[in-house]
């Protein structure tokens, strides 16, 4: 067991490209040790290399959080490894391309609830519990503004993320006498692989991974008497408009 009490640690999940690798940089760039959780080694071998950490500070954890005791075993590696975790940044999500409920398969219905909404909160419970323990923590949820906006043939993948809003909220109001901050990040269309190729879309407008990993440390740098509960990021203009100009 490779204990790091020195660095503080981050646990993040969907770490291998996009928002998740991002955030894992800018973590690693304020001193965290790292628990880099994801499917595919590659990509996650790559987000290591970009931190500049050595494995013994940032532990590699290929699962698929979807499994039902997925959770718990990535939680269980990263405290035998690290003994500690001191943030929680629920990234990992999945949808379908945009599919209405009528054609909508059961097995996507249920991996698009288990990623986005279940293994969030399981990993949430099993953070603040360590973290009430500590008397300190932050544990920091990537939702979506489809939470806000349910557009059309995301309706399973909008519940879920407006899910995880709520979970938030409610759980900030039961972990913040512990001294745990519980926030939400609710992003506008940020340019990652997950958005397809749309020649509607002006890719130059969205946001970009690092403004959400940028929003991350706002609130883990946030003053122990503050906690940003929720931060909604929009591009400054409308990819749909930019495009159409």
């Amino acid at each position: 067991m490779a204990r790091d009490n020195d660095n503080p640690v981050a646990l993040v999940t969907g770490a291998g490209r996009g928002i998740g690798r991002a955030v894992a940089v800018a973590l690693a760039r304020h001193g965290f040790s790292l628990c880099l959780a994801a499917r595919t080694r590659d990509e996650l071998a790559e987000t290591r290399r970009l931190t500049g950490l050595p494995p013994g500070r940032s532990l590699i954890v290929l699962l698929d959080l979807a499994g039902d005791e997925a959770p718990q075993a990535l939680f269980d590696t990263a405290i035998e490894h690290f003994g500690r975790i001191d943030v929680l940044v629920n990234n990992a999500a999945w949808a379908p391309p945009r599919t209405e409920l009528l054609k909508m398969t059961a097995a996507d219905q249920d991996r698009i609830i288990a990623l986005n909404l279940r293994a969030p909160i399981a990993l949430a419970r099993m953070a603040a519990g360590a973290m009430a323990r500590a008397g300190s923590g932050a544990i920091i949820s990537v939702a979506s503004n489809s939470a806000r906006t349910t557009p059309a043939g995301e309706a399973v993948y909008a519940a879920s993320k407006a899910g995880l809003v709520a979970f938030t909220r409610a759980s900030f109001a039961e972990l913040r006498h512990h001294g745990i901050k519980v926030s939400v990040i609710v992003p506008g269309l940020v340019d990652t692989s997950l958005i397809p190729a749309n020649k509607r879309l002006s890719r130059a407008a969205m946001l970009r991974p690092a403004d959400v990993a940028d929003a991350v440390m706002l609130i883990v740098k946030s003053p122990p008497h503050v906690c940003p509960v929720e931060i909604a990021l929009e591009p400054q203009s409308d990819p749909m408009r930019a495009k159409a100009d």
